[in-house]
């Protein structure tokens, strides 16, 4: 079993404890949760970029190693830069 992070853990014990209410409308809900899904994840665009070979070997070998294809990993990598989610090491 994998570990939980805290806010994991919280939601499991609010779960075990019975403080969690089910949702009103879950229906609805679940319908607008996953429209804002698909339209999140939803690829409608298409760019062309160049960049190195030495580059896009090191991109294929590193989505090999992550078993993703490696247009996969270059969008996933986009997607965190433009979220904010990347984070620069320092030295």
């Amino acid at each position: 079993m994998s570990k939980l992070d805290k806010e994991e853990n919280e939601i499991l014990q609010a779960f075990e404890s019975g403080k969690m209410k089910k949702a009103k409308n879950v229906k609805e809900q679940l319908k607008q949760h996953k429209a804002v899904a698909e339209a999140t994840f939803k690829k409608d665009a298409r760019i062309n970029i160049r960049l190195s070979s030495k580059d896009l070997r090191s991109l294929q070998a590193r989505a090999l190693k992550e078993g993703i294809p490696y247009q996969t990993l270059v969008s996933s990598v986009l997607h965190k830069y433009v979220d904010g989610q990347l984070i620069e090491k320092n030295g």
